[in-house]
């Protein structure tokens, strides 16, 4: 029974179609919700806890040879445990932002989705630059209600993940804000490998980076996508993934446009 802990059990009333049957019938869709919401949180909590076992197992392996070797070099020691650590901080705050975005704990305010691109456009330069990739931002003033702190990681998540996974060389991004009667979306569409639709369905779910998007330094901690989502989703906006023709990914996100700023 549910009040006792269980989910799983359903009412599934028979008879004529009534209130009671209505009401019993609302209930079992509930229970099944709610259900799905806890496996949910479950599977996420034992993923999150894997992968922050996994450096600190790293860790505690890199220790114990240091201290079965004394005259092991310190130095490549130092370097490989900072390593690891970055990535299990990085984890950490990623996990805390995740959080704050799906508790919807942040303050509101008129932002403008352009002027947020452009802003993580300037701060990512230097990672294009480095992967031979070029930015182009252009489009429309897109005005929106959030939180600006929120909405740049966002925008910087999908920017990151459109530079790291694109082509050899010479690859492009193209980023642009258009602003409908009811809406503003942003757009990042970026070159790279073919990728399947089944592949593209996984890229928001929590760790789940796909076997040959996981290359380089920059591979992250899994959670670039599914933050953007969750951001998203906390500003009832709906975040779209479609696999390009040609070779990459063309990410959409839509969010309601802000009324008209009156400030004084």
């Amino acid at each position: 029974m549910a009040a006792n802990g269980s989910l799983s059990h359903r009412i599934e009333l028979e008879g004529r179609q009534d209130e009671f049957r209505e009401l019993a019938d609302s209930f079992d869709a509930m229970l099944a919700r709610i259900e799905a919401h806890v496996a949910e949180q479950q599977r996420f909590a034992a993923s999150a806890s894997h992968e922050l076992r996994t450096p600190l197992a790293i860790t505690q392996t890199l220790l114990d040879v240091a201290r079965n070797d004394p005259n092991r070099d310190t130095g490549e020691l130092v370097d490989r445990l900072h390593t690891v650590n970055t990535r299990a901080i990085d984890l950490t705050e990623a996990l805390l932002l995740l959080s704050r975005a799906d508790q919807r704990s942040f303050t509101r305010e008129h932002v403008d989705l352009s002027l947020i691109a452009e802003e993580a456009a300037e701060t990512l330069l230097p990672l294009a630059e480095k992967h031979g990739v070029t930015i182009d931002t252009s489009g429309d003033i897109a005005p929106a209600i959030g939180s600006h702190a929120l909405l740049l990681q966002m925008t910087t998540n999908l920017l990151h993940n459109a530079i790291v996974h694109n082509l050899p060389e010479y690859g492009t991004v193209q980023v642009k804000t258009v602003i409908g009667p009811g809406s503003v979306m942003f757009t990042v569409e970026n070159t790279g490998e073919k990728l399947t639709r089944q592949l593209v369905s996984t890229l928001t779910e929590p760790f789940q980076r796909g076997a040959e998007r996981r290359r380089g330094d920059h591979a992250g901690v899994g959670l670039g996508l599914a933050i953007v989502k969750s951001i998203t989703q906390a500003h009832d906006g709906t975040l779209t993934l479609t696999p390009r023709a040609a070779g990459g990914l063309c990410v959409t996100v839509q969010l309601p446009v802000a009324p008209p700023h009156t400030g004084r």
